[in-house]
Order: structure tokens, then sequence, then C-alpha cells
């Protein structure tokens, strides 16, 4: 059997996008000249909001909406000259719930797998429904499961035919807690036996959880695409909240800096700084506190959170501001 020269196969990307462009009827431009690599075997979460063209870059890399311009290959294939083969390499789980409500869990998921001609394989798809907690419903009809086991459903028929690409759109719209969380664990099953994952989110800690890199897509263009620590590491505050021994009325003049502020009770000081900045400069801010008589009794810092760096971005400010919620 000769060896495997796609591009997965190699560690390499899995999703190409060059110059994708796409303009419905009426002129509204929903994509402008989109570039992206999609690395084999990650979780890459696709943040953006209502109508920033994270569905239509989808939907024209699955196959189901034309690109207006530019290309997208998928393990290699060509999305529009090769369709057939790119798209068997793909699993798309949309959001909204849609499938054959009288049919059976079993009944459906088996046909999915037979629509890209696949062999059948039980076992495979025992293996399938098993890891979903679905076996139990097997030969349940649609129409009779709750909302969270019809979500399971979509994401069983989405991988019947073994793709090497599984996208995601809004995986975990309107289902509770628990079962957002038994999601979580099977996308990182799913990555470690080599799918790669791609999902839109608007539960922006599902990508802080999950993700290895972050694209954020704004009014159909890429703002910034980075791994989720380098991200979280480049655009990210840092604030350091001193809990004073006793309250000062106003800060000394030699102290006085925009990166420090005094609350309006005067029982905190907040040191605000970048995350990637060298930390020396708290030492240095301690002990020229303690060269004016000021002490303080506690200590916390505080990180800004993934959706504050993506609210920034969006908003075009470029930098996240420090959340006072986590403490380290």
């Amino acid at each position: 059997m000769p060896a495997d020269s796609s591009p997965a196969a190699h560690g390499g990307d899995i999703v190409v996008v060059e110059g994708l462009t796409k303009t419905y009827a009426g002129g509204f431009q929903a994509l402008k000249g989109v570039d992206l690599r999609i690395r084999s075997g990650e979780i890459f979460a696709l943040l953006g909001p209502n109508g920033a063209g994270k569905t239509t870059l989808i939907s024209i890399v699955c196959g189901i909406v034309n690109p207006g311009g530019g290309t997208v290959r998928v393990d290699g294939h060509d999305i529009v000259r090769d369709f057939r083969a790119a798209r068997a390499k793909i699993g798309l789980v949309p959001q909204e719930l849609s499938t054959d409500a009288f049919e059976t869990v079993w009944d459906t998921v088996k046909f999915s797998r037979g629509l890209f001609g696949r062999a059948p394989d039980p076992a495979y798809l025992e293996k399938v429904l098993r890891d979903l907690s679905l076996w139990e419903k097997k030969d349940a009809k649609i129409m009779a499961l709750s909302g969270g086991m019809k979500r399971r459903v979509l994401i069983a028929k989405a991988l019947s035919h073994e793709p090497k690409v599984l996208f995601l759109d809004e995986p975990t719209a309107g289902v509770d807690v628990e079962l957002r969380r038994d999601m979580w664990a099977m996308v990182s099953a799913l990555r470690e036996s080599g799918v790669t994952v791609i999902l839109t989110t608007h539960y922006i800690e599902e990508a802080e959880e999950m993700a290895d890199r972050i694209g954020v897509i704004n009014h159909g263009e890429l703002v910034l695409v980075e791994d989720k620590t380098a991200l979280m590491r480049k655009l990210g505050k840092k604030q350091l909240t001193l809990h004073l021994q006793a309250p000062l009325q106003r800060l000394p003049e030699a102290l006085a800096s925009p990166a420090l502020e005094l609350t309006a009770d005067g029982h905190e000081l907040v040191y605000t700084f970048d995350a990637q900045a060298d930390e020396t400069g708290i030492a240095q801010l301690l002990r020229r506190l303690g060269e004016h008589g000021i002490d303080f009794k506690d200590l916390q810092t505080a990180q800004s959170s993934l959706e504050e760096i993506f609210v920034s971005l969006v908003r075009g400010g470029g930098n996240g501001g420090a959340g006072r919620g986590a403490q380290a």
C-alpha cells in the first residue's frame, strides 16, 4: 500500500484558505480576502460577533456555499475542482437540529456513513454511539430524544464516515452545563485520536478551555490568528491589587503614574501592567511603597480573560483590559 502523501499524514496544514471572498446578492460582502491555515490535529476556535462571517466561512469550506473568489483545500483537495474527495474528509455539525425525526438513531447514523460511500462498519458506529452516550438510545426514534441527545446524534452523523476534519458550528448552544462539559471532553478525545476540530462558539470559555489556537473574524476579515497562550500573554493585561494596612487620602506625587490607581475609599492600590512585560516592575513598586511608609496586608493579581481580549479586538482596541474577577 503506498504511503499517505496527504498534508495531514505529515502533520502539516490540513485546511488551507487563500484569498477567500464572498459577496451575497444585494452587495453584502461577507468575506474579504480571508487567508487561514488550520494545522492537522489541532483544535481551532473561530470567534466573532453575529454576522462577522463565521458561518459563511465554514459553509464554503464544507461545500454548502460557493466561494466568490480565492481557493480552499482540505487535505490537499480543492473544494471546487475535487469536491467529493474534499467533502469526504469533512464532518459538519450544524447549529440547527435538522435530522429525520422518524428515523432511529442507528438508522440515521448508518445512512450518513453510506452517503459518503463508506463500507458498512457496525463496530465503528457502535463505538461512536457509545462514546457519545447514545448506545442505549440506538433504537429510539429521534423525535423522542431530548435536545441535548439530538445534538449528540448530529455529532455521531458527522463522525459516521470517519472524517479527518470536524466542524462544530455553535455545538453547545442551548444545552445545559453538564452536557457542555461532556462535549468538551469528547472534543478533546477526538483531537487525541487525530481528528482536527474547528469550532465556532459564543461561549468564549469553550475556546479558553479547549482551543490550541484562536482566530477572530469581524466584518468578513480575520482580525487575528494566534496560539491561545501567546494571545493571552501578548494582549492580556494584569492587575496587582494591594490591600493597604491604613487608608490613604492621596498618592504621594513621587508615586503618581497612569498605571497606579488609588481606589475611592483609599483602601486599595491597583497597579495595571502588560502581561508580557517584565514583572520586576512589581518589585520596584513594592520597594518604593516601603520607602514612603505605605504598608499592605494582602495582595492579589488578576489577568484579562479571553472574553475581554475578544471584546477589545472586535471594538478595534487591540489590547485586552485586565479583569478584576480571577484571583491568582
